[in-house]
């Protein structure tokens, strides 16, 4: 089956038809099949963005997305500065 992936919005949206579903009564089961998806899913969802507003949600996901780059940047200048170090001990050692 093909994986969907949803974004931070939806996932606000869908964790709020559940909370209306879940508050008129149906069980979990129900709700996860009304929005397609599984129960760890849906727990999963509930963890990270439970209470969120569909703004704040993707404010989450940009600020994860800047973070990712930024720790790309930092192991590179790392590298790079490994590089370096190990270049100048061979230079010294000549």
């Amino acid at each position: 089956m093909k994986r969907k992936r949803h974004t931070p919005q939806q996932v606000v949206r869908k964790l709020q038809e559940a909370q209306a579903a879940l508050a008129a009564g149906r069980d979990l089961a129900a709700v996860c099949q009304m929005l397609g998806v599984s129960e760890q899913t849906y727990y999963r969802w509930k963890k990270k963005y439970g209470g969120m507003k569909a703004e704040e949600a993707k404010r989450l996901a940009l600020l994860e997305e800047e973070n990712a780059r930024l720790k790309k940047l930092v192991a590179d200048l790392s590298l790079d500065k490994q590089i370096l170090v190990e270049a100048l001990d061979i230079a010294k050692n000549l």
